[in-house]
C-alpha cells in the first residue's frame, strides 16, 4: 500500500475508510500531525518520568543527613538500599498502567491518551512541593503509571495508524520523543546551575502540560481500532481471547521484557548517583553525558530502524538486547571513561532495540488486544526494573561496588533474551497479516 505521491497520507483507494459515518480517518505515513502529537506526548512523559532519576542526587542531598564516615550512605546522602528501594517502588506503581492501557482498548486510544498525560504531569508538579524523600516516592508512585501509560499508548497509536512500511520509524519516533525529554530533564538541571534542588526541575512538567491543548487538536483515534470496535460491538478481553498462539507470544515477549528492564532499570537509574558521588564527576559533566546521549540515541534509533526492516525484527531485538546487557555492566566496571563509554553504548544499542520491539509488540497481537498486551508487558518490565533496583542496591551494600552487582545481573538477562528467538518474524507484514482476530494459521516470514 504505497504512500501517495508528495504525501504522508494514504489515499482513499489505498485503504478501506474507518468504521462509522463520516469517519475521515486513514493510514498514515510517520510524519503524519497526528503521529507528531503522539511523539510529543512522548516528550512530555520522557522529561516528567526520568526527572527523578536526573534529580537524584539533589533529592538525596536534600534529604539526606550529613555524615563523615566514608560509608556508601555518607558519600549518597542516603543509603544506597534506601535509594533503591524507594526507586523500586516508584517502578512498582507503574505496574498500575496496565489496567489503564487495557482501558483504551474500552474506551478508545485517544481519550485514554490525552487524559492520562495531563494528570501524569499534573502531579510531577505537585511533586515539587515534597518536604521529604517518602513524600517525594508517593507522588512519583502517583505519577510513574501515567507517564508510563501515556508512552505506552503513543506507541500504539504510532504503530496502528501506519502500514508495515512506515511502522518502524514511527516506532522510532515515538521512543526518540521519549528520549528527548529524558535529555531535556538533564539539560535542564544543568542549565538551573548548583544549589538549586529538584524542586524547580519539576516545576519545569507544567510546559509540556500546556502543549496538550495543541496536540489535542491533531490527535487521532486509529482507524484500525475503530473498525474492529464497531465489528465487534465491545472489544473482546485478552483472558477471554480463544487463540492460544495470543498467550504463547506474550509469554515469550514478556520474559524479553523483564530480562531487558532486569539490567536497565538500575544500569540507568543510579548513574548520575554513580558518577557524581563515587567518580567525583561535576554536575556539568554528567549533564555534558546527557548531551552526547542525544545524538546517540538517534544514530541508535536510525540504525535500529534499518535493522528491523532488512535484518528482521527478531534478530535485530536479540543482538541489540545482548549489547545491552554488555554494555550496562561496562558502565559500573571502573572509571569516568568507563563510564561514559558505557552509557552511551547502552544509550545507543537501547535505541536501536527500540523499532523492532516496538513493532513486535503491535504486530504480534490482534487489534482487540493490542492496548491490553502493552500495559501487560510495560508491568512485566516493571517487574524486571523492581528486582533489578532491589537487586542492584543489595548487592551494591553487601559486596561494596556497583560492578559485581551489574555483573551478577547480566547472566539471567542474556539466557532470557535468547527466548527471542521462539517468536515469529513479522517483517514486511500488515497487521492483519501478522495478528488477525484468531491469529491461525501463524503467518509464514516473507522472503529475504
Amino acid at each position: 500500500m504505497p504512500l501517495s505521491p508528495g504525501s504522508d497520507k494514504l489515499s482513499p483507494a489505498d485503504v478501506p475508510p474507518a468504521a462509522g459515518p463520516g469517519s475521515g480517518a486513514r493510514l498514515h505515513g510517520w510524519r503524519h500531525p497526528s503521529l507528531l502529537a503522539a511523539a510529543g506526548l512522548s516528550v512530555g512523559a520522557g522529561f516528567a518520568q526520568f526527572s527523578a532519576s536526573t534529580a537524584l542526587p539533589d533529592i538525596a542531598a536534600a534529604f539526606g543527613q550529613a555524615a563523615e564516615d566514608g560509608s556508601l550512605a555518607a558519600r549518597a546522602g542516603l543509603p544506597v538500599t534506601v535509594l533503591g528501594t524507594g526507586l523500586a517502588v516508584i517502578r512498582l506503581a507503574s505496574l498500575a498502567a496496565a489496567p489503564l492501557t487495557g482501558l483504551a482498548d474500552r474506551r478508545g486510544r485517544r481519550s485514554v491518551l490525552l487524559a492520562s498525560a495531563v494528570a501524569g504531569l499534573a502531579v510531577t508538579v505537585v511533586a515539587a512541593a515534597s518536604v521529604g524523600f517518602w513524600m517525594f516516592v508517593a507522588l512519583f508512585a502517583v505519577a510513574r503509571p501515567l507517564h508510563t501509560t501515556t508512552n505506552n499508548l503513543a506507541q500504539v497509536i504510532a504503530g496502528e495508524t501506519t502500514t508495515t512500511q512506515h511502522r518502524a520509524q514511527a516506532m522510532a519516533l515515538i521512543t526518540a520523543g521519549y528520549g528527548l525529554g529524558a535529555g531535556l530533564s538533564g539539560l535542564a538541571r544543568a542549565v538551573l546551575g548548583e544549589g538549586r534542588g529538584f524542586r524547580p526541575l519539576f516545576l519545569l512538567a507544567a510546559v509540556p502540560l500546556l502543549a496538550i491543548a495543541l496536540y489535542q487538536r491533531v490527535l487521532e483515534e486509529p482507524a484500525r481500532f475503530q473498525r474492529v470496535r464497531a465489528a465487534r460491538g465491545r472489544v473482546r478481553s485478552l483472558l477471554r481471547h480463544p487463540s492460544a498462539e495470543v498467550r504463547r507470544r506474550l509469554a515469550l515477549l514478556s520474559a524479553a521484557a523483564f530480562a531487558l528492564t532486569l539490567i536497565t532499570g538500575p544500569g540507568n537509574s543510579f548513574v548520575f548517583l554513580y558518577g557524581e558521588s563515587f567518580l567525583s564527576m561535576s554536575r556539568g559533566q554528567t549533564a555534558g553525558i546527557l548531551l552526547a546521549a542525544g545524538p546517540v540515541g538517534l544514530v541508535g534509533l536510525v540504525a535500529g530502524r534499518a535493522l528491523a526492516d532488512r535484518l528482521g525484527r527478531v534478530p535485530s531485538a536479540l543482538a541489540t538486547q545482548l549489547v545491552i546487557t554488555a554494555a550496562a555492566v561496562l558502565t559500573y566496571s571502573g572509571g569516568p571513561e568507563l563510564l561514559v563509554g558505557g552509557y552511551l553504548l547502552t544509550i545507543l544499542s537501547a535505541a536501536a532495540t527500540a523499532p523492532a520491539v516496538g513493532a513486535m509488540a503491535t504486530e504480534l497481537f490482534p487489534t482487540s488486544v493490542r492496548a491490553t498486551v502493552t500495559g501487560v508487558l510495560a508491568a512485566v518490565g516493571v517487574v524486571g526494573a523492581v528486582a533489578g533496583l532491589v537487586l542492584f542496591g543489595w548487592l551494591a551494600d553487601e559486596l561494596g561496588g556497583f560492578g559485581l552487582a551489574a555483573g551478577a545481573l547480566a547472566v539471567p538477562v542474556a539466557a532470557l533474551t535468547l527466548l527471542y528467538l521462539g517468536l515469529p518474524e513479522t517483517r514486511g507484514l500488515e497487521l492483519e497479516e501478522s495478528a488477525p482476530e484468531d491469529l491461525s494459521p501463524l503467518p509464514q516470514p516473507p522472503a529475504a
